[in-house]
């Protein structure tokens, strides 16, 4: 299973966080909660992000797209500023064709946040970061 390096925002150190864990990512050095940040794809996106034990930011994005660069700094800067609570998973539409199909993803970035394997909100189109933690937060008391 594929593994992101992941440097504390508390501490500075470099964490090897993996894509799946039973719990949640925490810092080898000063043990607090990393943000949890991975890719997933066609083949594995349901253990990453459906049988997530946290909620989930899906971000379904491709290198050619602007606006999925514009929005990808806000959706990491919530990923830390949830850290521990959120995992943030990042989809590329060009690489997983059978992900864009099951979804119906007809633009790109589109968020979606799951919590149990259920999609519980959705949005397409980029979003400045106030509207994203807004979004999300609503997402997340549902």
């Amino acid at each position: 299973m594929n593994k992101a390096i992941i440097k504390c925002p508390h501490c500075g150190k470099s964490n090897r966080v993996p894509a799946v864990d039973e719990g949640r990512p925490r810092c080898g050095s000063c043990h607090r909660e990393l943000p949890w940040v991975v890719e997933a794809g066609d083949d594995d996106f349901g253990e990453i992000a459906e049988r997530s034990g946290v909620p989930v930011l899906v971000d379904f994005w491709a290198v050619w797209c602007g606006p999925c660069r514009v929005v990808s700094p806000a959706l990491d800067q919530l990923a830390h500023e949830r850290a521990g609570q959120i995992k943030l998973v990042k989809v590329d539409v060009d690489r997983s064709p059978q992900l864009s199909v099951r979804f119906a993803i007809q633009a790109v970035p589109t968020l979606m946040v799951i919590i149990g394997g259920e999609i519980v909100a959705r949005q397409a189109g980029a979003a400045p970061a106030p509207v994203l933690r807004s979004w999300l937060e609503g997402a997340l008391t549902k």
